[in-house]
């Protein structure tokens, strides 16, 4: 489900539609989701979307930032991999 819900948040985002209540809705029930599984590479997905919608509707980085460093700073292996490696890049754009 916290997929879904993160996927859902993708698609309204790359939409020309003007959605962002939905967006922070889906947003928000991604993370529900993920938390309550304790899914932390699906948190992360979910953590870099929601900071890539706040960077692209201009809001302070460090807010948009926040987030994304608790979840990434929770991984103690796998630095590596791909979603790891977007997160610091994210997280290094907004800084």
């Amino acid at each position: 489900m916290a997929e879904l819900y993160r996927l859902k948040d993708e698609l309204v985002l790359r939409s020309s539609i003007d959605n962002h209540m939905y967006v922070a809705k889906y947003f928000q029930q991604a993370l529900d989701v993920t938390r309550d599984q304790q899914a932390k590479s699906l948190e992360l997905r979910t953590s870099m979307n929601r900071s890539r919608m706040c960077q692209q509707q201009g809001k302070d980085k460090d807010i948009c930032k926040e987030e994304l460093i608790k979840v990434y700073g929770w991984f103690s292996e796998g630095f590596d991999t791909y979603d790891l490696h977007q997160a610091k890049n994210l997280a290094n754009r907004l800084s």
